[in-house]
Formats: C-alpha cells, structure tokens, sequence
C-alpha cells in the first residue's frame, strides 16, 4: 500500500512528495509521508487520496506550532503549505489582500510595507499565514485592530473529502452566505485545509512610541490599567510583562500621525506618573512569548476587572505547586500567556525538572478559581508528557455543537484527529 499511496501523492503534487524523514514529525508523532502541494487544486488531489486509503492529515506551514493544542491521535501523512506562498492580489486602494496559505508573515509584511500597509497581526511567533489563521494568533495591537479573525474577509479551503470550498471574499463588506471562514479561524486544521485568506488591510502608523509603568503588586498593576482604559488615550496596545517574583511592566503603545502621538504620548505621562517613561522603541520582551523550549505555554483570558484576581489566583498556585509563572500579554483584551517552569531552589530546576503532577495541579487550581477572574485556562504548548497528563483544552461550552461541526466537515476524522477541544 505504501508504494501506491506514495505515487498517488506524487502525481497529485507534481512530483512533490515523499516518504517522511525523522524531522517529518508532529509533537513527537513520526508521519508516514510529506506532501507538498502548490495550489489548491493539488491540495484538493492530495485530500481525495488521503480520503480513498483513510490517511489521517495534519497541515504544516512554518511548523512553529505543530505542537501547539493535544498531540493528534495518528498522523499519517503531512501536508506541507510552503509551496503555496504567493500574494495573489493586493488591492491597495481597497486595502484588501489576497495571499496563499503557505506566505510567511514577515514577507507578507514586507511587501505591504512598500505600499504603506500592513496586516495587523503580530502574532509571538513568525510563521505562515494559514498557521497564524489555523492558531487564532493575533499579537500586542489586537486592542486597536481587532483579532486575526475579525481581519479576515474571505477564505479557500479545501475539506477533508477533496471538495473545495470558498467563503466572504474581496470586500469587507460581503454579507452573503455562511462564514466559514471566521468557522476555521482557531480551528488548529481540524475541519479543512486553509489555501488561501484575503485580508482587509491597515495603513502603517506613521508614527509610534511606547510608555511603560514599573508596578510591583497586582493591585497595583490593576489600578494602572484601569487608568489607561478609561482614559482618552486611545492605545494602540497595553502589554503587561510580569515576572515571577512579581515585578511587572505595564506598557502603553501609541500610534498615529506624529503630532498626535507626541501629545499622547505626553498625556500618558502625566497619566501614569513620575516613574512612567517613554521611548520611541518596544521593550525587548515586547510580543515575545514567554516560555522557552521545554517550558509550559498558557493561554489564559481574564475580564478586565478579573486580572488581580487572575494574577492572585496565579500566584498562589505556582507557590503551591512549586513552579515559576512568568505573566506576559494583553491586559486590556483580557487575554494573556503564561510560561511555566521549575521554580528556583533544591533539584528542581529547569525544563527537564518540570513535572507533569506539579502543572497539572496547577492548571486544575487556576481552572477551579476560573470564576473569580472570568476567563479560562488553554495548556498551549509544553512537553508531551505534560500535555498527556491533563485535558490540555479544559471545560467548553457548546461541545455537542463543535462535534456536529465536526462531524459534517470531516466525517471520517482525517483532519487532525484529536487535536482539538472535546477530542475533536
């Protein structure tokens, strides 16, 4: 069989395809084969053989986040997008852009930069733009444009069946029919294979500065973000950096024509306080995530009035538990990410040291506290001995509903099986 279903996918993709190699994996999964096609009608004849020999499919761009969400329950052959990196049409005057999954982000951005645009995600990992839409990852400035999913406007996808289906399109205003693009946004490739997005677009600030506020207590953090939101301001972001020991950083991104940024940027001063300062540079940690390889990656949402509750609640598992939590992310959409490791002291530390029991628990603590700050708890990424040990997902609402969705895109469980909320 392995013989066939490889000349299957080779005539599919032109020729691009091959048995899997050791890197050919997904979070520790090995793949059977690698396909790479270059449109989407190669990705449609690829789908069609994986259907026909019951292949499980899991789609890799840049292969930053494969893994990112629950290990997949099988993985049979890998689809590869980076062939598939062509900015198909980019309508300035309309500012809407049309781009292939497999483009990476940072050429995108280059390219737009030329025409005085840019897409406004700015997501803690460069990688491709149907990762960046498969994830839901956004960045610092979704406070003044919006999560990645409110900037997509139409969508190709190919379904697990091979049938290839369109949505939206090149207007920002099309209203006609079914949103599925927004459906797929966040989806982690469980329900169709993304070939291409079009975005609406932004013009680039002509102008930017970023102002920052030590604080050392949640209270304190809390009491300074209130200020800022319910100020005249009108931030372009509000990034709060918090390490470990308590020490944080609230920082405020301003951005427009230059006049106005310069007497916003002087009225965020007089806001904040003597101990606020203003540059014309991000922080260094700024849109960085805060966990590094071997550490545990938390996606943690939060009412705003909830965050002192949420870095309380925080606090005192990680002091249960013994772990580290360094807090980073943005405080004013009430979304933000959590990096664990070992704490410091006796044997217990770096990522090696860190135990599956100690962030289980901790997960289970900030879940059962979820209530005070008003959010959730997501197990992003972290090592798979982890992941093993905990619904990595956690509690979700209208579960019966995502696996009717499920169910009518990909019947048989092709895509990604397992990856997602519910099992899904």
């Amino acid at each position: 069989m392995g013989d066939v279903v490889l000349q299957e996918l080779r005539l599919a993709t032109d020729d691009h395809a091959a048995a899997a190699g050791p890197a050919d994996t997904v979070d520790g999964m090995p793949a059977r084969w690698v396909a790479s096609p270059g449109s989407t009608a190669e990705t449609s004849a690829v789908m069609r053989v994986a259907a026909v020999h019951d292949l499980a499919v899991v789609v890799r761009g840049a292969g930053n986040r494969l893994t990112w969400g629950a290990p997949p329950e099988r993985c049979d052959l890998l689809v590869d997008s980076t062939r598939m990196d062509a900015v198909v049409e980019h309508a300035s005057g309309d500012l809407v852009v049309v781009v292939q999954a497999g483009c990476r982000l940072d050429v995108l951005q280059q390219r737009l930069a030329g025409a005085g645009q840019w897409l406004a995600v700015d997501p803690p990992r460069p990688g491709t733009v149907g990762g960046t839409v498969a994830a839901a990852l956004s960045g610092p400035t979704r406070l003044a444009h919006g999560a990645v999913r409110d900037l997509v406007i139409g969508m190709t996808m190919v379904r697990a069946d091979g049938v290839v289906a369109h949505s939206g399109g090149k207007v920002v205003k099309n209203v006609a029919g079914y949103d599925v693009g927004k459906l797929l946004t966040g989806s982690y490739g469980t329900l169709g294979v993304i070939t291409e997005v079009a975005f609406r677009l932004h013009p680039l600030p002509k102008a930017r500065s970023w102002v920052s506020l030590p604080r050392h207590s949640a209270a304190a953090v809390h009491e300074a973000l209130q200020r800022v939101v319910h100020s005249q301001l009108v931030p372009g972001a509000v990034e709060l950096d918090r390490a470990a020991d308590g020490s944080a950083t609230l920082t405020v991104q301003l951005e427009g024509v230059a006049p106005g940024v310069l007497a916003r940027t002087a009225a965020a001063l007089e806001l904040l306080g003597p101990s606020a300062t203003a540059g014309s540079r991000p922080p260094g940690w700024w849109g960085i995530q805060p966990a590094g390889t071997g550490e545990v990656l938390l996606k943690v949402t939060h009412e705003l009035a909830g965050l002192p509750h949420l870095l309380t609640a925080l606090d005192a598992a990680a002091a249960r538990h013994r772990l580290a939590a360094h807090v980073r992310g943005s405080v004013a959409v009430g979304s933000v990410l959590v990096g664990l490791r070992a704490a410091e002291g006796g044997n217990r530390v770096g990522p090696a040291a860190l135990g599956p029991d100690e962030v289980a628990g901790l997960v289970a603590d900030l879940r059962q506290r979820a209530a005070s700050f008003g959010g959730s708890v997501v197990v992003l990424d972290g090592p798979r001995v982890v992941k093993e040990s905990l619904d990595v997902w956690g509690p979700v609402g209208a579960i019966d509903l995502m696996r009717s969705v499920k169910h009518r895109f990909d019947p048989a469980r092709l895509l990604a099986p397992g990856r997602f909320v519910g099992g899904i």
